[in-house]
């Protein structure tokens, strides 16, 4: 199917609404489960006061607590805080991004004394951001890749090896404190590359939703990483602005609490510092300038959790849409890159994919996971598994439309009220299209299972 140049340019400006918030509506869930959730604080700054008042603070309306790191190794510290959590009755995690800490003993220690109340360690956090946007350890740095030469498939086993020395497999892996390898899970957080943290060796990843990036699409990259590959997974909410106030406000906040809630995380965390990590940021009431109420928000939330106890819909009511194999994208437009090595235009998938991810995102909404190909995959139960080349959902690139990327690279995000409104229209008409090809299909399935 071939397009003209302004069909092409619809596609293009349809890509960059896809990393802002998205609206959707969920198709109603058939099977009843109750989940575990942990939903608390990850605490990021110093100070055994500040941090015990905050604890006393939320630990009526949460269960679960971060213990954070403002950059000091102190088993002082830890031990102290560590106990006043536990006395609170709330389950906990350990931030450390330094290998021995905590130590063997301390780790020894906890399992007797907090028993199933410490779930493990968080260490480290955004090793897929950082790959993407070439940033310090654990990543596969520009210089050590020939990138001319190297394929995807290469920078991701290079990733994930990478990232598993430090994790499990090397001298100075995390692991080689615990009393077997896998004693305690293992968390992390991150805003891409869910997948392959997952392979490197992490138990639980937490979506990150931060900035103005679409929390529904992390969120079925990396709920879509953890169905398929056996694993838990989560969300932090964390940082809208780089600068006070820093945190969303109090409906912001519910908002997104009651969005990863429904869609099933089983840890919900709010991230608590400032930019310097010297107090916390979260607070009880709204200013006058609509800011803060993050702390009553909580409040609301855990009382919306007593009352909605929560249907998560099963993989067997999801769709799965499958990437290129090792196609290490990190889907915030066109200017950002692949594994952080070759620019999205260095192939002629990015348009396609991203008018693909934005189409099944406006139909399936919160039934949507993103996943890559695996050997797991069609055992993972979903009730559609859709690839990247389904003729019938993408176009087929132009050259024009390599020409207009690189445009947008170099001049922005540049948007207007009636491209948004053509937009939306294209967009209706490709789902429109799609939707009905797809329950024609399911339609014949249907009759012929009848007829046997």
């Amino acid at each position: 199917m071939k397009l003209k140049l302004p069909t092409v340019l619809l596609i293009l400006l349809l890509i960059l609404p896809l990393f802002l918030n998205c609206s959707s509506t969920a198709k109603a869930a058939t099977t009843q489960t109750s989940p575990n959730l942990f939903f608390g604080v990850d605490v990021a700054y110093g100070g055994i006061a500040a941090t015990e008042q905050l604890i006393d603070n939320i630990s009526s309306y949460t269960n679960f607590f971060v213990i954070g790191c403002d950059g000091n190794d102190n088993l002082t510290t830890l031990t102290t805080i560590s106990q006043y959590v536990y006395s609170k009755g709330l389950y906990f995690i350990v931030f450390t991004d330094t290998p021995g800490y905590p130590s063997s003993q301390w780790l020894e220690d906890a399992k007797n004394n907090y028993g199933n109340s410490f779930l493990g360690i968080y260490y480290s956090d955004e090793p897929g951001g950082r790959q993407i946007d070439q940033q310090d350890y654990p990543v596969v740095p520009a210089a050590n890749v020939d990138v001319a030469n190297a394929s995807y498939s290469d920078v991701a086993n290079m990733y994930v090896n990478t990232l598993n020395y430090w994790l499990r497999s090397g001298p100075m892996a995390i692991t080689n404190s615990f009393a077997y390898p896998t004693e305690y899970q293992l968390f992390t957080s991150d805003y891409a590359l869910y997948w392959y943290d997952y392979e490197a060796g992490y138990d639980t990843v937490f979506a990150e939703f931060t900035m103005n990036y679409s929390q529904q699409f992390n969120i079925a990259l990396c709920r879509g990483a953890a169905t398929v590959q056996g694993k838990n997974w989560g969300v932090v909410i964390t940082w809208k602005y780089t600068q006070p106030p820093y945190m969303e406000n109090e409906t912001e906040l519910l908002s997104d609490l009651e969005l990863a809630y429904n869609n099933g995380a089983k840890y919900i965390v709010i991230f608590d510092t400032n930019e310097n990590y010297t107090q916390n940021v979260l607070t009880q009431n709204v200013s006058p300038q609509g800011q803060g109420g993050q702390l009553a928000a909580m409040q609301q939330f855990w009382q919306y959790v007593q009352a909605n106890p929560r249907t998560i819909t099963p993989a067997s009511d999801r769709t799965a849409y499958v990437l290129p194999a090792a196609y290490g994208y990190g889907f915030r437009g066109p200017q950002d890159k692949i594994w952080g090595l070759w620019p999205s235009s260095a192939d002629n998938l990015t348009v396609d994919i991203s008018m693909s991810v934005s189409t099944l995102l406006k139909m399936d909404g919160n039934n949507l996971d993103i996943v890559y190909p695996s050997s797991t995959l069609d055992s993972a139960g979903y009730h559609d598994i859709i690839d990247w080349n389904n003729p019938e959902l993408i176009p087929t690139s132009s050259p024009q439309s390599q020409q207009i990327v690189s445009l947008l690279a170099t001049s922005g995000y540049l948007y207007t009220i009636a491209a948004s409104i053509i937009v939306a229209v294209a967009v209706a008409i490709t789902v429109l299209k799609f939707r009905k090809r797809r329950e024609n299909l399911r339609s014949k399935a249907t009759f012929s299972q009848m007829n046997h």
